[in-house]
């Protein structure tokens, strides 16, 4: 049919039609499917599909077995979709009046069920009143329970069809009479339909003759069969919904006490039994309401709102203890879905669930665990404010056991075969330095994410664990810990004895380009990552090349230029010495990549400018970070006089306005600037007259220092060490400003008197083994003979 559809109508399609009246249930199950495909695939045009393959869907639709005829009707549903009116009324309407029939069969009478339900919405209100709804009328009085009980189904479909109206008329009284017929199948799927045509229905409707029904649809649910209390709990979160403003107090009572009834039912039954003793219909009826309990843990949110969140405490609190601490894995599991939910509802009560929390994260299971972090971040963020949208310094200290319930979490997660879990669990870890403190971080998290990165066996952990990692990095406010961590990475993965670890470096640095600045990246991975040009094995010096493009996008003309030729220097060596052949295919391809690139200025490029805007952000959320820790130190030397505390509130604000104007999700990817058009504004006259005063040599002294600097102070001042920085390399740090990065030199913030391998803006010459740093410092140097090894 896709290939030619003239031809396999014409020779093929009645081939098919005989073979079909003798196939087999394979046959026919896959003819369905296939008359479905090319229906959907619209390889012939609606008119063409009816005449050539409506009768054989129509002839097929009673077949014996009920899985074939299930398939073809499924179909025949989704054929209706597409038919004119006009077809629909001589093909499929006219001779469902017989096939509705008493005389017809139960198969035959629950199809006409169905077609009727999709045809209501096909036709007028004129047509559907004269020819529709006494078919209607005439199945739901069927005398068969199952064929009431399908036409009941559809009394949904058929109601949004013919409009508020008609369904007042004719559906209700229809729905009233099989709410009270014999048989419980219909009785529920009669509440059931009720239930979701409450919108339609107005007050005295609900008030007088649906709320009576309910309540009594609730009185006796006890005394019948599990399955209708399954769906009474299912429902009653959307039933309490739509009859919230009908309810006498007493009644409000009445239904909220039910609820908490069914939350626990089945619990009282469990102590004392010993599970090799129980018979298997206690055991089934156990299972069913377990199923009850998952559903009211499922409607919880809803049943807040039903008694207000203000009466939570009072009215629910004990309820959802009770959920938190179910037995069944299921109802646990849709608790902590529904976690986010409640604390959102909850607002500033939401410290009323903090022990709960902590209760899920220590769960045994890790379903329950799994479903908990999916929306852990948002969690923590209301935890931490309170629930308040203002931003708040406030971090989870009234939370004390929080700390420990994560780590105790991460661990249970690393030591299952979970593994999808636990890369979920520390990519969620990432929202961390928004709820606790910094130190808290490095002292509990931060080793870890080292551990994990160094010995777990699974790459999409390792990877997840080197992007928080990052992120940590991103947000640790002591200087001196982010050298620690700088210094790690570079000695432990840049320079580590495994390729493997390597390899992990270099993944490290795509993350680190991602979240931090430009300058932050050059000053000190910049020349570790090249390095790896040398590496003996293949597969990292191709991993390198990959990356390479993303490492020349951080450089900026003219003040770069040195590590640009560096760059190229490198490339070139690849490009003759290169003796793999995989890798030297991936050099040559990373080459033309490299000469197709546009780069980046000095100067704002308006093709560049959303980018360059953004990283400029960045530089300046990170020269914050250390103008923080200073004014930190002085109020402490102070001893919080008036003065320092102005200033150190000053730049707090200014902290927490810059990291809002990053994505809130965190930082984990950047899609640019997200500050209002003013404050943008703003920025972008104040780094033109930086720009154009630090090409005129002048000095320029702004609230947070320097943002341009002549190349040439560096250039004169570098010493070309892998290894150190030299004293001009380093800018000193006065109690009056901090210089940010310049065309010149990386941040302030990131400068240090210790061995950890740093750029300056300058010329440099990495070849003189003069200056080749000591050996503990100096980035790993591996032989240029190039050579696959066997990982």
């Amino acid at each position: 049919m896709r290939q030619n559809p003239t031809e396999t109508l014409r020779r093929v399609l009645p081939k098919v039609r005989e073979a079909l009246h003798v196939a087999g249930v394979e046959m026919q199950l896959t003819a369905a499917v296939s008359f479905l495909t090319i229906l959907q695939e619209e390889s012939v045009s609606t008119h063409a599909y009816a005449h050539s393959f409506l009768q054989v869907i129509l002839l097929h639709l009673e077949h014996r077995d009920t899985g074939v005829s299930n398939a073809w009707l499924e179909t025949l549903l989704s054929v209706i979709e597409v038919l004119p009116k006009e077809t629909l009324r001589h093909e499929i309407l006219n001779p469902l009046v017989s096939k509705a029939q008493l005389s017809q069969t139960v198969q035959s009478r629950l199809i006409s069920c169905k077609i009727l339900g999709k045809l209501t919405n096909k036709f007028d209100a004129h047509i559907i009143k004269r020819e529709i709804l006494p078919l209607v009328k005439s199945l739901c009085q069927d005398v068969e329970y199952e064929v009431r009980s399908c036409m009941c189904r559809q009394l949904e479909n058929i109601a949004q069809g013919i409009g508020a109206e008609l369904t007042k008329s004719v559906v209700l009284p229809e729905l009233i009479e099989l709410s009270r017929d014999e048989g419980s199948s219909v009785r529920l799927a009669a509440f059931e339909t009720l239930v979701n045509l409450l919108d339609i229905f107005d007050t005295d409707d609900r008030s007088q003759t649906i709320l009576p029904l309910v309540k009594s649809f609730c009185e006796k649910s006890f005394k019948a069969d599990e399955s209708i209390l399954i769906s009474l709990s299912f429902h009653l979160g959307k039933l309490c919904h739509g009859l919230y403003g009908i309810f006498t107090p007493d009644q409000h009572l009445r239904f909220l006490e039910f609820y908490k009834k069914l939350c626990t039912l089945g619990l009282q039954q469990e102590n004392g039994h010993n599970d090799n003793q129980i018979p298997p219909q206690i055991l089934e009826q156990e299972k069913k309401y377990a199923s009850v309990r998952k559903n009211c843990a499922y409607n919880l949110p809803a049943m807040i709102v039903f008694v207000d969140p203000k009466n939570f405490h009072m009215e629910l609190y004990s309820t959802f203890f009770c959920l938190c601490h179910d037995p069944e894995v299921p109802v646990r599991h849709t608790i902590a879905i529904c976690f986010y939910e409640v604390s959102r509802l909850l607002n500033s009560g939401v410290y009323l669930i903090h022990k709960e929390l902590i209760t899920l994260l220590q769960d045994e299971s890790l379903e329950v665990l799994d479903a908990l972090i999916d929306r852990l971040p948002e969690i923590l963020e209301l935890m931490s404010t309170g629930g308040e949208s203002s931003v708040q310094e406030n971090k989870l200290s009234s939370v004390p056991d929080l700390i420990p319930a994560l780590t105790a979490a991460e661990q249970r997660a690393a030591a299952s075969l979970k593994w999808r879990t636990h890369e979920k669990l520390l990519q969620k870890y990432a929202c961390l330095p928004h709820v606790i403190s910094s130190d808290q971080i490095y002292y509990r998290f931060l080793q870890r994410m080292f551990t994990i990165m160094m010995t777990n066996n699974v790459l999409p952990v390792q990877k997840a664990a080197s992007r928080t990692l990052c992120i940590f990095l991103r947000y640790n406010r002591k200087q001196e810990q982010r050298h620690e961590v700088i210094q790690k990475l570079i000695e432990q993965l840049g320079q580590g004895k495994s390729y493997w670890n390597r390899l992990r470096f270099l993944d490290t640095c795509e993350f680190i380009i991602e979240i931090f600045s430009k300058s932050f990246f050059c000053k000190y991975f910049f020349l570790p990552a090249i390095e790896l040009t040398h590496d003996p094995v293949a597969n990292v010096r191709m991993k390198l090349c990959c990356l390479l493009p993303k490492v020349k996008s951080t450089l900026k003309i003219p003040a770069d230029k040195h590590l640009l030729q560096q760059l190229e220097m490198c490339v070139r060596k690849l490009l003759c010495q290169e003796k793999d052949k995989d890798v030297l295919a991936v050099v040559k391809r990373t080459v033309l990549e490299l000469d197709r690139m546009e780069m980046s200025m000095d100067a704002f490029q308006k093709k560049f400018y959303e980018k360059d805007l953004l990283d400029q952000e960045k530089e300046r959320e990170e020269l914050l970070l250390l103008e923080m820790e200073q004014l930190e130190k002085e109020k402490q030397q102070n001893d919080g006089r008036p003065s320092s505390d102005k200033i150190f509130e000053k730049k707090r604000r200014d902290m927490k306005s810059l990291s809002q104007s990053l994505p809130k999700s965190i930082p984990i990817s950047v899609p640019g600037p997200s500050s209002s058009s003013s404050s943008a504004s703003k920025e972008i006259k104040k780094s033109k007259l930086i720009r154009s005063q630090s090409f005129n040599n002048q000095a320029f002294h702004a609230k947070y220092g320097n943002l341009e600097k002549c190349a040439s102070k560096t250039t004169a001042g570098y010493t070309p060490s892998v290894s150190g920085l030299t004293k001009n390399s380093v800018l000193s740090l006065t109690d009056d400003s901090f210089r940010t990065r310049s065309a010149s030199s990386a941040p302030a913030s990131f400068s240090l008197n210790s061995s950890i391998p740093s750029t300056s803006r300058g010329t440099v010459n990495p070849t003189d083994p003069d200056n080749s740093g000591s050996k503990d410092s100096q980035p790993r140097k591996a032989t240029l003979k190039s050579r696959k090894s066997n990982p």
